[in-house]
């Protein structure tokens, strides 16, 4: 997969946790969720593209470290939704599945250039 292409599909999966939040109720439990998850959801596209303009292997390595942060912040809070409202078991479950697969990718980037910088010393 090519960078523009990862770009992408971040960006599709910030645009699909905005709209699956908006069909979420407007209770206290989940306002308080929904604010937390939309910066959550959102957060990993544009860290990834800041680490595609990052300065070195660390800096890049610093910035993916972020999108895989927020990843898993975003899966935290798609299970808590789950647990407070069951019948978005399934709509939760496809953008938790999304962020799995974008967390494995990130995952072994960071392997792949820890490795390329370790075999590579400058």
């Amino acid at each position: 997969m090519t960078n523009e292409q990862l770009k992408k599909r971040f960006k599709d999966f910030s645009i699909a946790i905005i709209l699956f939040l908006k069909g979420l109720p407007d209770t206290f439990e989940i306002r308080v969720i929904r604010n937390q998850m939309v910066r959550s959801g959102t957060s990993p596209g544009a860290n990834y593209r800041a680490a595609c303009r990052g300065k070195s292997g660390p800096d890049f390595i610093n910035k993916l470290k972020m999108v895989e942060e927020e990843l898993d912040e975003t899966q935290y809070w798609l299970e808590l939704v789950v647990a407070i409202l069951p019948e978005k078991r399934n709509e939760a479950g496809i953008l938790w599945k999304e962020a799995d697969e974008l967390l494995s990718i990130i995952v072994s980037s960071i392997k792949t250039r820890r490795d390329s910088i370790k075999n590579n010393p400058k």
